[in-house]
């Protein structure tokens, strides 16, 4: 199929969702679960628009979403996991045999299937449908209490509690993130929970610095505001860590300055394959540089920090559309100026 039938396949398929569990192929060794809501990912933005999502290029129609939440229909005979319990499910299917699996490090397996992505081929379909399969593994359970629209921000929160993870003691800490959009924003609120004690935000958009100080953030300014980000760079440097969420280049390289002698670099935006990088800076000031890529167990670290409250997400809830409005939703999603994060609610 020529990439423009196929993206129009996978929007024409948004609408062809399921009604029937008993249509799915569910193993004896699956659960059956009945979505109830997701959220829209960058990664569907891309492959929505463009039939690609870096590296993961459409080959055949997918299902896109990998930030979803729903209700046990049927579990494995002896399972814990119990039919009309709520969960949310975890995206990540790594291959647990590898070297990397079996040393703790599963995010970086290099066979992981990650739902609603077309990495490998055939692809793996996403969680926007009314019933998908998954294996127990991959379910959360969480109280009946929670709202369903907060716990369905448990993986773009894993991803933001891991690059946290990867700066160590945040106790006390200056940091910085660059780019408030709801990646960076969720770092912000992750941060300050991690005991941070000054959390700054940059972003060119005024709508996006507002969000970053709903979520946490002590301060959020205009990279472009030079008076202010010059004084970060005096004495070698503000910040003890410097999370980069944007993926600009400019950004990526402001870092170097901004960070102390001995500080540390988390880069979680995905930016340019190739750019300058003040490397000479990053050496001689002995600038830890770490990169930070999906989660490990932070996914349920994330359901209970949303359970509980300690973070909330909803500053970042633009819009709710019903799974039949999936293309407004998608094309609503894509407009940086109008939302931050987007959520289909099925059923």
């Amino acid at each position: 199929m020529k990439q423009k039938e196929i993206i129009a396949s996978v929007v024409s398929a948004a609408h062809q969702v399921s009604n029937q569990p008993r249509m799915l192929e569910c193993r004896d060794d699956q659960v059956l679960v009945q979505v109830e809501r997701g959220g829209i990912c960058g990664s569907d933005i891309h492959y929505f628009q463009h039939g690609r999502a870096g590296m993961s290029v459409l080959k055949e129609p997918m299902t896109l979403g990998h930030e979803f939440v729903g209700r046990i229909v049927e579990a494995p005979a002896g399972s814990a996991l119990k039919p009309g319990q709520r969960v949310a499910v975890n995206p990540s299917q790594p291959c647990n045999s590898c070297e990397f699996c079996l040393s703790g490090k599963q995010n970086l397996c290099r066979t992981m299937k990650f739902m609603g992505s077309a990495q490998f081929f055939p692809h793996v379909q996403g969680g926007f449908a009314s019933f998908v399969a998954v294996s127990p593994a991959q379910c959360v359970p969480y109280a009946d209490e929670a709202d369903a629209k907060i716990i369905a921000f448990a993986e773009p929160l894993a991803v933001a509690i891991h690059a946290i993870h990867q700066a160590g003691d945040l106790v006390g800490k200056k940091v910085l993130v660059t780019g408030s959009g709801p990646i960076g924003c969720l770092v912000m609120a992750s941060a300050f929970a991690a005991g941070a004690a000054e959390i700054v935000a940059t972003d060119m958009s005024e709508r996006c610095r507002t969000l970053a100080l709903a979520m946490g953030a002590s301060r959020a300014v205009d990279p472009g505001d030079l008076p202010t980000t010059s004084r970060w760079q005096e004495n070698g440097g503000y910040f003890d860590v410097c999370f980069e969420a944007s993926g600009a280049p400019a950004a990526i390289a402001s870092t170097v300055g901004f960070t102390r002698p001995k500080g540390r670099i988390v880069q979680l935006g995905m930016g340019a394959a190739s750019l300058e990088f003040p490397l000479g800076s990053l050496l001689v000031k002995e600038i830890e540089l770490a990169g930070s890529f999906r989660f490990i167990n932070e996914f349920e670290i994330a359901v209970r920090w949303l359970e509980s409250g300690r973070i909330n997400p909803l500053p970042l809830l633009s819009a709710e559309f019903p799974q039949q409005d999936v293309v407004k939703a998608l094309e609503m999603a894509s407009d940086k100026n109008l939302a931050a994060k987007v959520q289909l609610t099925f059923g």
